[in-house]
């Protein structure tokens, strides 16, 4: 059987690890031109004390068909694309929990759960509650469907505190909430308002892609300047500052 080490290296040469700087966004490391948030993290709502990608996931190419594609498909495929995907969240959580736990001020989640779809029938048999819950090591124990969607009327993409309800009161837990993808950030903020109403505390975001097109502005230059391979000992927030 594949290791950990196996199954998330497959995804090295195509993964591209976000890093601050100028011309990043703050809050969810989107590419700007010249300001420090992007212009959905500016004008949406925030309660999320950090967010943290995995990587830069790029419309139409290999990242993003592996996200699109474990949610889409059925059978042989859909399963081997859990796996691998819970292999490079495994991978990541392993070296850097703790990097994200310090990032929104504590040392480690109490409890971990996932951003519900928008969908309610998608929802309910919605992929990555197994890749978080079964097959991901370092959060199958604390994993908890924490959240639901609510009965409210809000766009599929739209941010709204009412979209998602929780489903227990949180009694000021830490929170590391698990997202496959990041566009704007909507459903994340929206999962985040819904677990500040139960009274968690702490809540962080870890997304295994920052989704971005390739075409928008300066983009492609900005990609073909990260590093490569996919350095897994580092990460957005890498607390020690020898590495």
């Amino acid at each position: 059987m594949p290791t950990v080490a196996e199954l998330s290296g497959l995804y090295s040469n195509f993964m591209m690890g976000p890093r601050p700087g100028p011309d990043v966004c703050t809050q969810c490391f989107n590419f700007t031109e010249g300001f420090p948030r992007c212009y959905a993290c500016t004008h949406g709502e925030s309660w999320l004390d950090t967010v943290v990608p995995i990587s830069y996931s790029v419309a139409r190419e290999q990242l993003h068909h592996a996200l699109a594609g474990y949610k889409r498909l059925d059978g042989e495929v859909a399963r081997r694309l859990e796996v691998e995907l819970a292999a490079v969240l495994w991978r990541y959580l392993a070296a850097h929990e703790r990097c994200v736990a310090r990032a929104s001020g504590g040392e480690r989640f109490e409890l971990v759960t996932t951003v519900p779809s928008s969908d309610r029938a998608r929802d309910e048999r919605h992929p990555l509650r197994r890749v978080v819950g079964e097959l991901c090591g370092p959060t199958r124990d604390r994993h908890e469907r924490l959240l639901r969607r609510s009965a409210a009327a809000v766009p599929e993409r739209a941010f709204s505190a009412e979209k998602f309800e929780p489903a227990r009161p949180l009694e000021g837990h830490s929170v590391l909430l698990i997202d496959d993808t990041w566009t704007t950030g909507a459903n994340a903020q929206s999962a985040a308002a819904a677990l500040r109403r139960g009274g968690a505390g702490r809540i962080a975001a870890v997304v295994i892609g920052r989704h971005l097109n390739r075409e928008w502005r300066h983009n492609d230059r900005r990609l073909r300047g990260l590093a490569r391979p996919f350095d897994w000992s580092r990460c957005a927030v890498h607390s020690d500052p020898d590495a």
